[in-house]
């Protein structure tokens, strides 16, 4: 998969060094796969969540941390629309965090 944007993920581990090595590893494994469809990221990923708009929630480091994607499977495309503490998490609305709005 292609993901976009990965600076995210690498500014977020500067501030949470804990976060680094769960967010490489995570990055490593989606960057290597191939997620035409939901039931393939459930199959390796158990616990991910599925939420509208092609979003999709990742538990990281034992759920110490949230990561939340929207992808473009026809594409092959993961976005990282969020990334943040479990508290940051729960003030965000998974479906939309990330959209621009005018």
């Amino acid at each position: 998969m292609r993901i976009i944007a990965r600076s995210t993920l690498r500014a977020f581990a500067d501030a949470h060094p804990r976060a680094r090595g769960p967010l490489e590893a995570w990055y490593g494994e989606a960057a290597a796969a191939d997620w035409p469809s939901p039931n393939d990221i459930k199959a390796r990923y158990g616990n991910a969540s599925f939420v509208a708009n092609n979003r999709v929630v990742f538990n990281i480091a034992g759920n110490q941390f949230r990561l939340v994607v929207q992808v473009g499977y026809g594409a092959r495309i993961v976005f990282i629309k969020f990334v943040g503490t479990h508290e940051e998490y729960d003030r965000i609305d998974a479906a939309t965090v990330g959209f621009r709005r005018p």
